[in-house]
């Protein structure tokens, strides 16, 4: 036999795209050509799997190899092809057992001993092989705690080429080598339920953190340093519900590609929470990188909370990027080689002071800002994406002996039920929160009720709210019913939505 073939999968964003590896062994004077799109990591292939065929005890064909990765159109990325191409080259100089290496995905990079290191994106790239029939999998031991947690997987975890030589008939001893492990992105400790009774005082923002909450939405905060912006905010997780399983698959790939998933603790079931430092790039937060763009911090905030403190502080770029999965939820990185996908549907949590000293409360007496700091720094915040964030408040300076509002537990009980009857509502639709449902779905509903709308229309009459705000208000007012347990929202519901949207700093 001159032909060998097996499968591999290759990613671009959260899709994966099963590939064929054939590799053809022609006699002629030796040498590898490796086709099919690969990039510059991909091509250096060819040393790490002559070098690894050889570490385990096996011939190297001294014949012309052409390996290619089908289809050929695809672009293809990264070192996880390096087993599936040493295996298809084996298998064309009947090395190993044609039969049992077909229809086999094989994932992992190999070492120059032959030892088969772990790659990122093991789960939405087993998920795919299995969606496309192909449920047999080999990956590194490393990553098959991960790769198991795919429904329908028959998952083989392997530590050296040699030991899947030996699986496939090969005669070759299997050495004793360390386990190789994913060095991870360093990710920010576990946090514990914070509680919500440990913020003093602050009325209206608990009231505007329990509504966010409850539909969704996105919060802007403003208020002088010390007044409990970054608590509230480090709480709002906790007041959300556990993640679905389709949710917690999705989160858990964005994370698994990002290689910020540790797969000892299963799926990821609470919501995650990002809060990037001010001096972030906007490929940072959105997501880039050379070849295959690798999700930022707004993918990995997906189905969560992304917190951005001090926001007038992050660059504009930044802020601007922001825009697009806050309206689409998702960002698309488009590159040369093609486009990359990622869900991006979070929760946008913005705290800022009211002027670059903090001090601009009240009268603002003791406020050193000249009034062109004041609006140079408030204005990074432009109004197309303040247009977006649906609640805003602006928080005063708590007193010590203020009274201990409600804990955590209470509240995530109450966000929890209005969660539910959004869920009733939204029932045989495409959306989950009453965030996300469309403003004219959300007016159809209103029917007789129409009416309502009528404060709103004076609002967009003296260019108060724009038609996007009108949208967001009705979110807001559908889920302050869903509150209060009404099945509609009432005029006093809207109204107060139209308060909540219009009573911060930022309107």
């Amino acid at each position: 036999m001159v032909l060998g073939r097996t499968l591999a999968v290759a990613l671009v964003g959260l899709t994966g795209h099963v590939v064929e590896v054939e590799a053809h062994l022609a006699p002629s004077l030796p040498a590898f050509t490796l086709v099919g799109l690969p990039d510059a990591s991909l091509a250096e292939a060819r040393d790490r799997v002559r070098a690894a065929v050889t570490s385990s005890g096996l011939s190297w064909p001294n014949r012309r190899i052409t390996v290619n990765l089908s289809p050929a159109t695809l672009a293809k990325s990264g070192s996880s092809f390096d087993l599936a191409i040493a295996v298809a080259t084996l298998v064309g100089a009947e090395v190993l057992d044609a039969a049992a290496a077909v229809g086999v995905v094989h994932i992992g990079e190999l070492g120059l001993d032959g030892r088969v290191r772990p790659v990122r994106g093991v789960l939405p790239a087993v998920a795919a092989a299995v969606a496309a029939g192909h449920p047999r999998v080999v990956v590194p031991h490393a990553n098959a705690a991960e790769a198991a947690l795919v429904p329908g997987a028959r998952v083989a975890g392997v530590g050296s080429l040699a030991e899947v030589a030996a699986r496939y008939g090969a005669d070759v001893d299997v050495p004793e080598l360390a386990v190789a492990t994913l060095e991870a992105v360093p990710a920010p400790p576990p946090r514990g339920v914070l509680d919500l009774a440990d913020v003093v005082g602050q009325g209206d923002a608990r009231e505007c953190l329990e509504v966010a909450a409850a539909g969704g939405h996105h919060l802007l905060m403003v208020g002088p340093p010390g007044t409990g912006k970054t608590m509230l905010a480090a709480r709002l997780p906790g007041l959300l519900p556990d993640l679905d399983e389709a949710d917690a698959v999705e989160v858990t790939a964005v994370h698994s590609v990002a290689g910020t998933f540790d797969p000892g603790g299963g799926l990821l079931r609470r919501p995650p929470f990002e809060d990037p430092h001010h001096t972030a790039t906007p490929a940072s937060v959105v997501g880039g990188g050379s070849g295959t763009p690798r999700p930022g911090a707004a993918s990995r905030a997906h189905r969560g909370v992304l917190f951005l403190d001090e926001a007038p502080e992050f660059s504009t770029a930044v802020l601007q990027t922001l825009r697009q999965p806050l309206e689409h939820g998702e960002l698309v990185l488009h590159r040369a080689q093609g486009a990359a996908r990622y869900p991006a549907r979070f929760q946008l949590v913005l705290a800022a002071n009211p002027c670059p000293c903090g001090k601009a409360v009240g009268k603002g007496l003791d406020c050193t800002c000249r009034s062109e700091q004041r609006r140079r720094y408030f204005g990074k915040l432009s109004g197309p994406l303040l247009d977006r964030v649906d609640l805003q408040v602006e928080l005063q300076p708590a007193r010590a002996g203020g009274a201990e509002g409600e804990s955590t537990a209470v509240v995530a009980r109450r966000v929890s039920a209005a969660r539910a009857a959004a869920r009733d509502r939204l029932a045989g639709t495409p959306w989950r929160t009453g965030a996300e449902a469309p403003g004219g779905w959300l007016r159809e509903r209103l029917g007789a009720d129409a009416s309502l709308l009528g404060d709103l229309d004076r609002a967009l009459d003296r260019g108060t709210l724009s038609m996007r705000g009108v949208d967001r208000v009705l979110r807001v007012a559908w889920t302050l019913a869903d509150l209060e347990g009404r099945p509609a929202p009432g005029r006093a519901d809207v109204g107060r939505a139209l308060l909540l949207r219009t009573r911060g700093h930022g309107a």
